[in-house]
């Protein structure tokens, strides 16, 4: 048995390694248990987030969006940029080295701030006990006053596409193409498989993307959605509501796709398929039967409003637990445990964690949509303002989408902000810090905002909920 700690984080992702991080802080002897590996053995920090997921494929988005401008956009800006090519090696290698750079700094903050990284696949059992075990079989028992769990999410494999690791990809596979596929298709019209497929069809695949549901991103709000939509249309990609996939075989170095839509049985024919139906909770060989810990039939743990489990000293967090599958939520929430083991009674405000798609345009929310709130027979006012009527959107050749906030009909505090357009990751920021101080939208509406931005938006959107937008002619209030 070794050195008893006060803390013990099972994954080094998002969730764990902030947690690890804040509870080091805290003056708690800390430890964290990642199993990822690199190609030499050596540990790698960071989970999914930092090396498979949100930052190798927003650098991908990032350097796709600049080839894309280069290619179509910048004459009309009066830049020739012939015979634009992109080189994938080079664009990879640039990824891989943006994710390096992050994961070792993890390492050294794991250093500066003094916790123990221990390499292998953790287990919990019963007391608080942490069995490791390394590449070779090994196993070690550590012990803990408190563990958290912070394992993450995988990608979901349906039956009718298993993933084959060449033609048939999850997220993580689309990543690493080495060549352009010429058809791609895209089982999934949600966040990933949004992503993915604005980055292929940018660097040239013709993209079709095939989503079961017959509404849009039904998370968002729906005028936000139906923007995004024609905007993602008129860029190229095929995106086919509605699609139920019933079969995908391989023939002859293609993919050959059967699904069920609204005009009855269809086939297509991809180089490449990339499913991104979602994620499941990665709880595999995570937790012994005497361990106390209980999770449901999909493999999500059971955890109140702190994120505590059933058993004793044991907590959970992130994509394991209820709630979004989001990096910044699972951040919260390490932070949020930390400071509970500590002492402190922090909490996650909920209503205010912020949703976004980084696609171009981005699409951004935090709080209630319009159709939640019809739902809930809930009074409000609406105030949209577009990105076209905003100098700084028309200056940067970025000018489509919209800011629209919905504030109670009678107290006027917002309850929604949503975004799609230039910029949109950021600029929700602004209504996540207004919601989270209460603000009404007339406090938006009071504030200065420098000339010219893009935020110029958000404050013509506040002044819109009164009727009161001045750059855009308003809509006459009901009477």
């Amino acid at each position: 048995m070794s050195d008893k700690y006060d803390v013990i984080v099972i994954g080094a992702g998002p969730g764990g390694y902030v947690a690890a991080i804040k509870a080091a802080q805290l003056g708690l002897k800390t430890a964290c248990v990642e199993s990822w590996s690199s190609e030499d053995n050596k540990q790698v920090l960071g989970g999914t987030c930092l090396n498979v997921g949100c930052i190798p494929s927003k650098a991908l988005l990032e350097i796709s969006h600049k080839f894309e401008e280069a290619s179509h956009d910048y004459e009309m800006q009066g830049i020739i940029a012939k015979d634009v090519k992109i080189d994938l090696a080079k664009m990879m290698e640039r990824k891989s080295g943006i994710v390096k750079q992050l994961t070792g700094g993890i390492a050294g903050l794991f250093k500066a701030n003094g916790v123990t990284s221990i390499h292998g696949h953790g287990k919990l059992l019963a007391n608080r006990k942490v069995e490791v075990t390394d590449k070779d079989g090994k196993s070690q028992t550590y012990e803990a006053e408190n563990v958290i769990i912070a394992t993450g999410s995988k990608p979901i494999e349906i039956p009718p596409a298993p993933f084959d690791g060449d033609y048939i990809v999850d997220s993580e596979g689309a990543l690493e193409f080495t060549e352009v596929p010429k058809r791609l298709g895209v089982i999934g019209a949600g966040v990933i498989g949004l992503e993915l497929g604005s980055v292929w069809a940018r660097l040239g695949s013709e993209v079709t993307v095939l989503e079961a549901q017959d509404t849009f991103l039904p998370a968002v709000d729906q005028q936000v959605a139906k923007d995004a939509l024609k905007q993602f249309q008129k860029q190229g990609l095929n995106i086919v509501m509605g699609a139920r996939m019933t079969g995908a075989e391989i023939k002859r170095k293609l993919v050959n796709v059967s699904y069920e839509d609204s005009k009855g049985k269809q086939e297509a024919k991809f180089d490449k398929l990339i499913v991104a139906v979602g994620r499941r909770p990665y709880t595999d060989n995570l937790l012994s039967e005497d361990s106390g810990v209980q999770m449901d039939e999909r493999g999500f743990i059971f955890v109140d409003d702190n994120c505590k489990t059933e058993a004793p000293g044991v907590w959970a967090v992130g994509d394991v637990v209820r709630g979004p599958m989001l990096a910044h939520k699972a951040s919260e929430e390490g932070v949020m445990v930390a400071e509970r083991i500590a002492g402190h009674k922090p909490q996650v405000n909920y209503d205010c964690i912020p949703n976004v798609i980084y696609t171009a345009p981005e699409v951004a929310w935090v709080g209630k949509t319009e159709e939640q709130l019809k739902a809930e027979g809930e009074e409000y006012n609406v105030g949209t303002f577009p990105f076209a009527a905003n100098g700084r959107a028309m200056a940067a050749n970025s000018a489509s989408g919209l800011v629209k906030i919905i504030a109670d009909a009678k107290t006027d505090r917002i309850l929604g902000f949503h975004v799609v357009g230039p910029q949109a990751s950021e600029i929700v920021a602004q209504g996540v810090i207004a919601m989270e101080f209460g603000s009404s939208a007339e406090d938006l509406a009071l504030t200065c905002f420098a000339h010219p931005t893009l935020s110029e938006s958000v404050h013509e959107a506040a002044l819109a909920v009164a009727g009161g937008a001045i750059h855009i002619a308003n809509r006459r209030k009901k009477k």
